[in-house]
């Protein structure tokens, strides 16, 4: 029978002062937990400099990243993984709405207007801007390595990450 435990390492508290040789011990939730926490924190806070939040982009994005342009229920179905409840992605799109950064064609379906387009470029510079300040010190190798170790605890419990939802 195969053991479910990979290796003999023992688990220690979390301890975020812990020394590099007691890494291997640290528990990942806390330190996953702390580094999604702490880097989502600091990309809503630019964010709301400029009056936009984040599942705001994820809405700008969403609508121009397909082939064919999304109804509301789409994006909704889509994104509410991602949201802090059910019904923010839905609320969301009638923000981007009544900006008139989004519109709905005819056929109900969703379309940046040239302000939407022009706030999503906007705020793509913006998380590229975050994105340096986060990964500064961390070669695109070490960043690589780190997602690979991430993705394959999440397979090791069932997951498959494409949802978003590890179960």
């Amino acid at each position: 029978m195969e053991s479910l435990i990979g290796t003999t390492t023992d688990q220690a508290p979390a301890n975020p002062a812990a020394t590099d040789d007691m890494l291997a011990t640290q528990p990942i939730g806390y330190w996953s937990g702390l580094a999604h926490g702490t880097v989502t924190r600091h990309l809503r806070d630019a964010m709301a400099k400029i009056d936009v939040t984040q599942p705001q982009y994820w809405v700008l994005n969403r609508v121009n990243g397909g082939s064919a342009a999304p109804s509301r229920e789409e994006v909704v179905a889509q994104l509410t993984h991602l949201a802090d409840g059910p019904r923010e992605i839905d609320w969301v799109v009638d923000q981007l709405l009544h900006r008139e950064w989004l519109r709905i064609d005819d056929g109900q379906r969703l379309h940046l207007t040239d302000a939407g387009e022009a706030a999503r470029a906007r705020l793509r510079e913006l998380a590229t801007e975050v994105r340096a300040v986060v990964h500064k010190g961390i070669s695109d190798d070490e960043y690589v390595a780190a997602l690979k170790v991430l993705r394959t605890m999440v397979a090791n419990v069932g997951g498959d990450g494409a949802s978003g939802n590890p179960f």
